[in-house]
């Protein structure tokens, strides 16, 4: 594995924050011209959609610096798999786009919006971000843990490990409060009592949503 992480760092050198994921600029244009809409006539200059675009390499937190993305679980999210994440704000609406390169092959993994940064540690990430809270917490209440709520971004790899999902919200997130993206062991669950679990923590990249 510390040859990956060396050739990891010596692509970060060579490229400085360069795309991990060609995909990423084409999502954002995406998704600002197209998901978010068009601006209408009457809206004042200044109004139109934020926009937030992240990618990075994932890497091990002792082996990482900060803007990388950090792999808890290697031998699942290898260190060196790519990851890029887009958020489109307007109008009271949010549209999220995630991709992946470089996972394990035709597998699930479930995938959130968290509300703390990455840390050195998995739960340094802190619970899922909820529109509206749960009272009771950790939530695994269905009528709080679901994806209107929430934001699921779950995928499965194709047969070269790469992955996109989206995530289209009727509403913003609140300020400061949902900043990073979870990369969970399994696809989220939904019954009661297990809702919104998706096993182990196993990667994490920091973002800050608008």
């Amino acid at each position: 594995m510390q040859a990956v992480v060396r050739a990891a760092k010596a692509v970060r050198r060579n490229r400085g924050r360069a795309a991990a994921l060609a995909a990423v600029p084409a999502a954002v244009a995406l998704l600002v011209s197209g998901a978010a809409g068009p601006a209408p006539a009457s809206a004042a200059e200044g109004e139109g959609p934020d926009a937030v675009a992240r990618e990075a390499y994932f890497l091990p937190p002792e082996d990482a610096e900060p803007g990388d993305g950090l792999t808890y679980d290697p031998a699942l999210v290898p260190a060196g798999a790519g990851i890029g994440v887009v958020e489109v704000a307007r109008r009271g609406t949010t549209h999220l786009r995630l991709a992946l390169t470089g996972l394990i092959p035709d597998r699930t993994y479930g995938a959130h919006v968290h509300t703390r940064p990455c840390g050195s540690s998995p739960d340094q990430a802190g619970p899922h971000y909820q529109n509206e809270p749960d009272p009771v917490q950790p939530s695994a209440d269905p009528a709080y843990a679901n994806p209107e709520n929430e934001v699921w971004l779950d995928f499965t790899t194709d047969l070269r490990g790469n992955a996109e999902a989206t995530a289209h919200q009727d509403w913003r997130f609140r300020a400061g409060e949902a900043r990073s993206v979870v990369i969970h062991e399994h696809a989220t669950m939904t019954h009661p009592g297990e809702a919104g679990m998706a096993g182990t923590r196993l990667a994490c990249l920091s973002v800050p949503f608008e």
